[in-house]
């Protein structure tokens, strides 16, 4: 049953389609290897594991699967609403919060025969790129363990990577699916604002706040974000590179990018080359703007939605969230609208600058995971290291984009694709071809 723990969401539901798998086998075994792994989960929801794992294998038997992935478990990070479990977000403002309904997306997936294994813990409200979370708990990194494994899906990317779930369900507000997906050597989905429902979802930015999948592969990537939107996954048979344009990107994404990074990427862009794909370089100055401006449109929605609570037990906050939460507090009305009004100006801008291509390729982060222990001592370092991580991701958020991670011969360095807005199933086609190439 072991063997089984590492193979992909889509493997395991084919199995248990032919008889070969039993989901409450596959679910215990989990269990037994996330019990102690306190470091990961917040919490597991283990009788409702067992049930659903009970009902999927009975419809294995009986012939009445209810989709590719009935039985297959999966974690979901902490700010997603389970009925009669906790959510908390990761931060001990919501601590004893229990919703009496689960999230929409959760409801879709259970429909979709999927096990809930239990909920990861993520950054404070997922405010942060980099994972680390001294309040509630830091999850580890597959690849060093003095390194952060990226955020906020913090615990959803290391549960994947260290064989505790089959597959992981994050958010992504500025980069919080594909960072640490790229840091653990996972695929990543960031999907288009709106395209997945919200509800039951603990905001942070609610015009950013989109749902995503950490999977092992695009295959499962595509069929979890078929499972959570009710509809079908695109067919990802005979995808192929041959006649592909990519675009790379050069404005800001390429600055200050470490050796590694840098490096992977290279290769990665010679892999596709190799595959058929014709690149070209280009540059997309009115992205300047809104980049510039992110400090205004994050932190005044981020404030605006929290800062209630905050200041009422502002000591129940890591420092260095908190200090990024405040930075909202004196951003006037005026700046926001203005600010929302250059991303509309950039958006446009961006459209026609890469109507030619097919998809955007960047490094999926400029930096490696940062060290965990200076982080905590060292404010000018976790700042620099917070706001490298998310650059190039909010690039896709900014541009209202749907986007991969994907992983590189290198280890926690990802390949970013960025798409068309509502552009998932393209997307994934030319996402599972990638992964073919990059192999």
């Amino acid at each position: 049953m072991q063997d089984w723990l590492t193979k992909t969401a889509a493997e395991q539901g084919r199995a248990i389609g032919r008889g070969e798998l039993d989901p409450q086998a596959l679910t215990d075994a989990y269990l037994e290897k996330a019990r102690p792994r306190g470091d990961i989960y917040a919490r597991l929801t283990e009788a409702r594991a067992r049930r659903e794992a009970e009902a999927a294998a009975r419809r294995a038997r009986e012939n009445r699967r209810v989709g590719p992935l009935d039985g297959v478990p999966i974690s979901w990070k902490d700010l997603f609403d389970t009925a009669g479990d906790a959510t908390e977000a990761g931060s001990k403002l919501l601590e004893g919060r229990v919703p009496e309904r689960d999230a929409e997306v959760l409801r879709a997936a259970t429909a979709q025969g999927l096990v809930c294994l239990g909920k990861t813990h993520m950054s404070e409200l997922a405010f942060s790129g980099l994972g680390l979370n001294p309040m509630t708990g830091t999850p580890p990194n597959i690849n060093d363990d003095g390194a952060v494994p990226g955020g906020s899906s913090s615990g959803a990317a290391a549960s994947v990577a260290f064989g505790t779930a089959s597959a992981g369900i994050g958010s992504d507000t500025g980069g919080s699916v594909r960072i640490p997906s790229a840091w653990n050597d996972l695929v990543g989905l960031k999907t288009t604002s709106g395209a997945l429902s919200l509800e039951g979802v603990v905001p942070l930015c609610a015009q950013f706040d989109t749902v995503g999948p950490l999977a092992r592969s695009v295959e499962d990537a595509a069929l979890l974000h078929a499972a959570m939107g009710g509809g079908a996954a695109p067919d990802l048979k005979g995808v192929s590179l041959k006649g592909v344009h990519f675009a790379v990107l050069d404005t800001i994404v390429q600055d200050d990018i470490e050796e590694r990074p840098a490096a992977a990427f290279a290769e990665a862009l010679a892999r596709l080359q190799d595959a058929g794909a014709q690149i070209t370089e280009i540059d997309v100055p009115e992205l300047a703007a809104p980049m510039a401006l992110s400090g205004i449109l994050f932190t005044s929605e981020a404030y605006g939605t929290w800062g209630k609570e905050i200041e009422a037990n502002p000591d129940k906050m890591f420092p260095e969230i908190l200090n990024r939460f405040r930075a909202g507090k004196d951003q006037n009305a005026a700046d926001y609208v203005a600010a929302w009004q250059t991303v509309d100006q950039a958006r446009a801008a961006w459209a026609d600058a890469v109507a030619p291509f097919h998809a955007v390729l960047t490094p999926t982060a400029a930096i490696v995971p940062p060290n965990k222990a200076r982080l905590q001592t060292d404010s000018d370092y976790y700042v620099r290291s917070n706001l490298l991580a998310l650059r190039n991701t909010r690039v896709g958020n900014l541009m209202g984009l749907c986007a991969l991670s994907l992983p590189t011969s290198e280890r926690s360095c990802g390949l970013q694709v960025l798409g068309r807005a509502r552009g998932e199933a393209a997307l994934l086609r030319l996402g599972a071809a990638v992964e073919q190439a990059l192999a």
